[in-house]
């Protein structure tokens, strides 16, 4: 009986660190080549989870953002300069800021191109809209 005292003691502490939230995923910068207005990012994203990219861009220019998927299951938002991300109850990542017209949650945008109102960072978050999902996402500024 003593072994199993520290047994399920130990079993506690590990059930409690697989229960703890996962910390809030930087999102990795999208560079352009030198002399270059566009650039490429990709990979795979699991079911219900995000990847995040930022790109700084100034007031008035004109970004495109085009995404392609083998199996046509990506889209992506964009939202403004100064949004933060934060988990809810859920563990579920949330986005507080405003996104683009267009590019919003619930719009499974795969395709925008407009005028940007601000400079700033801008976020992109890609997500699967079934499934998991393969992209491919090219970004221009001109």
């Amino acid at each position: 009986m003593r072994i199993a005292a520290p047994f399920f003691l130990c079993l506690f502490f590990l059930m409690c660190g697989a229960l703890a939230a996962d910390p809030i995923p930087t999102p990795r910068p999208i560079y352009f080549a030198t002399g270059s207005t566009k650039g490429t990012v990709g990979g795979h994203v699991l079911r219900g989870e995000r990847a995040l990219y930022t790109i700084t861009a100034a007031a008035g220019q004109t970004m495109t953002v085009t995404i392609t998927a083998p199996e046509g299951n990506a889209a992506f938002q964009i939202y403004l300069p100064g949004t933060t991300i934060a988990r809810d109850n859920d563990g579920i990542l949330e986005f507080k800021g405003t996104a683009l017209p267009g590019a919003g949650e619930t719009d499974d945008a795969t395709r925008w191109s407009g005028r940007l109102p601000q400079r700033g960072t801008y976020l992109i978050v890609v997500g699967g809209t079934r499934g998991n999902a393969g992209y491919t996402m090219d970004v221009k500024i001109e």
